[in-house]
């Protein structure tokens, strides 16, 4: 009932009867006047006025399940929600989930993460009330070779998002880091477990720099945050919000063609490399080409100095500028 009533104060342009909702939810003012309570205490400003009834006055950036359930309209993507204050990684909590029989959809969702991880075993430093941090459970039909795809699913999912909320011209660093200003926001992590031949499950997990913070000396000179950038306070709930409603929306196309043909022209006018020089860390050995954006199986394209065109698998190596991050 909390979730509701947060909804409808959020939606309502003035004053919501406590009468009218004692009728909605078929309880008693005092339960009313409780959920209320509770929604206060969450740090949400709630004016309570003699009749007249409660009105939203501000909208804090408040990150808990209420908030989440209030805002998630999409059909699967969230339906199922798993909220932690702090939690070791959403990651980690959404595949114990999926092997308990979680269904598709299953949304893990954290404050903070104590051992947050970022690609290739890197740490992913999740500190509380700063950024938003969530895995998302999928179960596809399809081969393993295609669940590459749906880490750029998911970067387009956020880019979307951020340009909806913001306005501001976000780009991706193949495969899945979201870039503002030439530096990081967004990190993403897709895990698979398979059986056999097909896929038992995938988890994505994502984390968006947000609030303004100090980063680690190391990462000081290629990562940043939405709110340092574009100088405008961002709901977290709502980011999460808008990133499922156009994942959810991108998954849908995607099953439909079963690679990213759709989506092709999209990431390649925000790839932040395309038609740039690039240096190509192959566990073989590195080289270095010319991004020409990627193909429909996520592949990205690398002129060679020879012109011969390679394809680059995105579980295979990592790719950055030649003279820097970017």
């Amino acid at each position: 009932m909390k979730s509701q009533i947060l909804a409808l104060l959020r939606e309502s342009d003035g004053y919501l009867s406590g009468q009218d909702l004692c009728k909605r939810f078929g309880v008693t003012r005092a339960a009313i006047w409780k959920a209320i309570g509770q929604l206060k205490k969450e740090g949400y400003d709630i004016e309570a006025v003699r009749n007249r009834g409660y009105r939203l006055v501000t909208l804090p950036d408040v990150l808990s399940r209420n908030e989440l359930e209030s805002r998630l309209h999409t059909k699967w993507a969230g339906q199922k929600l798993e909220y932690h204050d702090s939690l070791g990684s959403t990651n980690v909590r959404a595949k114990i989930l999926a092997e308990e029989g979680a269904p598709e959809g299953m949304l893990v969702v954290a404050d903070a993460q104590t051992a947050g991880r970022g690609r290739r075993g890197r740490s992913w430093t999740s500190p509380a009330g700063k950024n938003l941090y969530f895995t998302i459970l999928l179960r596809p039909n399809f081969i393993p070779d295609k669940a590459s795809m749906l880490t750029l699913l998911m970067a387009l999912a956020v880019q979307e998002a951020i340009e909806e909320i913001c306005g501001c011209g976000t780009q991706i660093k193949w495969p899945n880091d979201i870039i503002l200003n030439g530096k990081k926001i967004t990190g993403i992590l897709t895990e698979m477990n398979v059986q056999s031949d097909y896929i038992d499950n995938v988890v994505i997990g994502v984390g968006v720099n947000v609030k303004v913070q100090e980063f680690e000396p190391e990462l000081a000179d290629r990562a940043t945050s939405l709110e340092a950038e574009i100088n405008k306070s961002i709901s977290r709930a709502l980011l999460l919000e808008k990133i499922m409603e156009h994942f959810e929306k991108n998954y849908a196309l995607f099953l439909k063609q079963m690679d990213l043909s759709p989506f092709v022209e999209q990431y390649n006018a925000c790839l932040v490399n395309m038609d740039n020089a690039v240096q190509v860390l192959d566990p073989a050995g590195a080289y270095n080409g010319v991004a020409e954006g990627i193909n429909k199986k996520g592949e990205l394209l690398v002129r060679l100095p020879d012109g011969q065109v390679k394809e680059i698998y995105a579980g295979e190596v990592s790719v950055r500028g030649v003279y820097g991050y970017v």
